[in-house]
């Protein structure tokens, strides 16, 4: 057998998801036998998260610490917001990166954690707080005694510069590191997804972290009615086609809106041979036009199929387009997190089996863990038959009334936070 990574397994891994949304690395997981529990603050992407099965706490990343956690939660992963500075050119944007990367650096000195987290308190600069969060959790666990054995981050292409000032953060603490942009048509998801990745194992060398390598030839942009190029010197098979995966059932193209700059006339096409564009959270605006001359919008359940989530994917509450387009494809993060956790299967085979979406076995055991660890804190938490934790005065009343209960929960000043949280019941 040919293996895929050189690194030694992970023992037993158990995977904390900081900006979880509504559950694409946790699939990813779940693919490859790997538990985990997902922190997410957006009452949406909680109530699919819920729907699926998946372990969740409802709160604030910045109010949860890993010292809520035991030693069995050795894993880190993470995709915190970074629409400050996203945008190519945008002056703005390229202030608020300088910015990041300054405290990053200051970061190294663990004793900058406390005055850092100071200056960026949600009264003066929250967003660029989320960006930090994954890297103070790292040096957080680190400061306690109990590193995480694997880190793996993931963030649109214009992050990269704050992974790498992130990833010599991390060779200061004995980790192994590597940074990269990966296109996801290349790991099998049919669209033309360009995300910057970091990799980390705690006791490696850098030389022993290496990317997953590709299973899919990579999708070469053409006029919408030119030959496809492809590689014919490559063993790999071409990507993976809308029409391979959307069941249309008839030839198709996509109109979308995704740089068009707003002129309609700049909107550009796709026949359904090819991969889709980037799903992002206006995905459902984009059109289907067959040569039977029906245009249609992509429906949610499209746009999830897109992502590689399975077709009876429970997606639930608003905003579905933008809970779909934020999420990482799960076979992109099943690729990378096999390589990183030194897994060595195979994630071809682990997607197919995954097509059709099962809860895991392991969310209850999961989330009774996590209270366990709460409970250090006398009368934070209480046991149940739920994979959600909510804040403590908050109840569950029934799909038509949870999300209300949550947004009166904070209107009225609720801290999302682990010393006033219990377990759904």
């Amino acid at each position: 057998m040919t293996h895929l990574t050189d690194l030694p397994p992970v023992q037993d891994p158990m995977i904390i998801d900081l900006f979880a949304g509504p559950g694409g690395l946790d699939v990813g997981a779940h693919w490859l036998g790997v538990p985990s529990i997902g922190i997410e603050f957006d009452y949406s992407a909680v109530q699919t998260r819920k729907n699926a099965g998946l372990s969740t706490i409802f709160g604030d990343v910045e109010h949860w610490e890993p010292k809520h956690f035991d030693a069995r939660f050795n894993v880190l992963t993470g995709g915190p917001p970074c629409q400050t500075f996203t945008v190519a050119g945008n002056g703005h944007g390229r202030r608020a990166l300088d910015r990041v990367i300054g405290l990053v650096d200051r970061l190294s000195d663990m004793g900058q954690i406390a005055p850092v987290i100071e200056e960026l308190s949600p009264e003066k600069d929250r967003r660029t707080g989320l960006v930090l969060q994954p890297l103070i959790w790292a040096l957080r666990a680190i400061e306690n005694g109990s590193p995480y054995e694997a880190i793996m981050l993931e963030q649109v292409p214009a992050v990269k510069p704050v992974w790498e000032t992130m990833a010599r953060v991390l060779e200061q603490y004995d980790y192994g590191v590597n940074v990269a942009i990966l296109g996801a048509e290349e790991y099998g998801v049919p669209q033309t997804r360009r995300r910057a990745v970091l990799m980390a194992r705690h006791g490696a060398t850098n030389d022993q972290i290496n990317f997953p390598k590709p299973t899919h030839q990579k999708y070469v942009a053409t006029h919408v009615d030119a030959d496809l190029i492809k590689d014919e010197e490559s063993d790999l098979p071409l990507w993976v086609s809308m029409e391979e995966v959307l069941n249309i059932g008839t030839s198709f193209r996509v109109k979308s809106n995704y740089g068009s700059g707003g002129d309609p006339k700049n909107r550009s096409r796709r026949k359904g041979d090819r991969p889709a564009f980037t799903v992002t959270g206006k995905v459902t605006r984009n059109k289907i036009e067959t040569d039977e001359g029906v245009s249609r919008g992509i429906t949610p359940i499209e746009a999830g199929i897109l992502q590689t989530f399975p077709r009876n994917y429970p997606w639930s509450g608003n905003d579905l387009s933008q809970q779909i387009g934020n999420a990482i494809p799960p076979r992109l993060a099943a690729h990378v997190l096999n390589v990183l956790l030194g897994l060595d299967k195979d994630v071809n085979e682990a997607a197919a089996t995954g097509r059709i979406w099962n809860e895991p076995s392991q969310s209850l055991d999961v989330v009774k863990s996590v209270a366990e660890g709460i409970k250090r804190d006398p009368g934070n938490c209480n046991s149940s038959d739920s994979s959600v934790i909510l804040p403590q005065g908050v109840k569950f009343r029934g799909p038509g009334t949870e999300v209300a209960m949550l947004d009166a929960f904070v209107r009225r000043g609720g801290r999302l936070a682990p010393v006033s949280a219990r377990i759904l019941k």
